[in-house]
């Protein structure tokens, strides 16, 4: 079936909602001004239930159904980036340094154009629980909103969401069974050496040539000791080191990131990591400590319910199930961990990529995402 007809009249009001929300980005868990809108824009709707103030400044709203019957989950996040914004637009960012480069303004505005469809038709037995979450993209909002309660407050049984995926046709969906997204952990490691003159180097324990080392030896346990089949990415981001032309410094630091499925995988690379850390400084003469902090845990779709949501997007448009898992991170991870759910990315079409200054969320896009998570309720909720 396409866009449901009432989604689809309401297409320009949520294009303007969502236009406003681009133009108020506010990052992590500081989304007062963006939360206060949705708060608003569910008060017109009629949602029953209106709970604020979670994980500070999350909401879980609820929608009774004609009858009794289970409670589902639908999740969108609020946060946008702290970057700035070169896309021009008339209704670009007003917050200097915050952007809504991730679509997140678009996801909000898709699980409120569900809500509004959702109130006025009640055409399913059971509940629903809109979930608006901060801090998706640096702080785990979810897992915030998770330990505080939600999944046994609300009784939640599943939680489905949606990204939007530029490059691919706006409206059509994607997905997979299992490990969708990759754990993320990050890695510091810290070098104290001895400086001196560069002229004379021979007094000095050089800090950057053991980095140097480092990180040629750290690209081997990608090549070496992983097996090739598994998905496994370590990067290197970051060398810090030195000021000056001519003087060796005393220390020196390199951070990267880290991208499993495996736990076993993730315990092999941190091991090998402290083996090249302490070989290394030992070969140069000089002290290293390595900081290792696991991230956000991959994020792995029941396949039940991965094969249930793509059904439903296949009957919107079109939706590949079969595609391949990607190494980025995401922490819907956390309510997978505590319900069952699937997570879907749909399209935004030929855009900027995710991330970019120039990335700019597609209104086409909100109908097919309302519509996708409003046939989800009634046809997991049916009268």
């Amino acid at each position: 079936m396409p866009v449901l007809n009432s989604i689809a009249d309401s297409q320009a009001m949520l294009a303007e909602w969502r236009r406003h929300l681009h133009t108020i980005p506010e990052v992590q868990f500081a989304l007062h001004e963006t939360s206060a809108f949705v708060a608003d824009r569910l008060r017109e709707i009629g949602v029953d239930e209106i709970h604020t103030g979670i994980a500070t400044t999350g909401i879980v709203a609820i929608i009774n159904g004609q009858k009794p019957g289970r409670t589902i989950g639908l999740r969108a996040d609020m946060d946008a980036l702290p970057m700035p914004e070169e896309t021009g637009l008339d209704y670009a960012s007003t917050n200097p340094g915050a952007m809504h480069a991730c679509g997140h303004d678009g996801h909000t505005t898709m699980l409120l154009g569900a809500a509004k469809y959702l109130t006025e038709t009640r055409n399913f037995a059971g509940r629903v629980a809109l979930i608006f979450q901060p801090a998706e993209e640096n702080g785990s909002g979810a897992k915030v909103m998770r330990e505080e309660g939600i999944f046994d407050t609300f009784d939640i049984a599943e939680v489905y969401a949606l990204h939007n995926a530029p490059g691919t046709p706006v409206g059509e969906f994607y997905t997979t069974p299992g490990p969708i997204m990759a754990a993320v952990d990050e890695f510091t490691i810290k070098i104290n050496g001895k400086g001196g003159h560069g002229a004379f180097p021979q007094d000095t324990v050089d800090p950057i040539t053991a980095a140097v080392s480092m990180v040629q030896a750290i690209q081997t346990i990608v090549s070496r000791n992983h097996y090739a089949l598994d998905d496994l990415v370590i990067s290197v981001t970051q060398i810090h080191a030195g000021s000056v032309f001519n003087v060796i410094p005393d220390t020196a630091m390199i951070n990267g990131t880290v991208r499993t499925f495996d736990p076993a995988v993730q315990q092999m690379v941190m091991s090998r990591l402290q083996a090249i850390v302490d070989g290394q400084a030992a070969s140069f003469g000089v002290t290293a400590t390595l900081d290792y902090g696991n991230g956000d845990p991959a994020t792995i779709n029941d396949p039940d319910c991965t094969a249930f949501a793509a059904s439903v997007a296949a009957d919107i448009t079109s939706c590949d199930a079969t595609v391949s898992r990607d190494m980025g991170a995401e922490d819907f991870s956390y309510m997978l961990e505590a319900r069952p759910g699937a997570y879907l990315f749909i399209g935004n079409g030929d855009s900027a990529g995710l991330h970019h200054p120039k990335y700019n969320y597609n209104d086409e896009t909100t109908a097919y995402g309302a519509t996708f998570f409003a046939r989800l309720i009634e046809k997991a909720l049916p009268l």
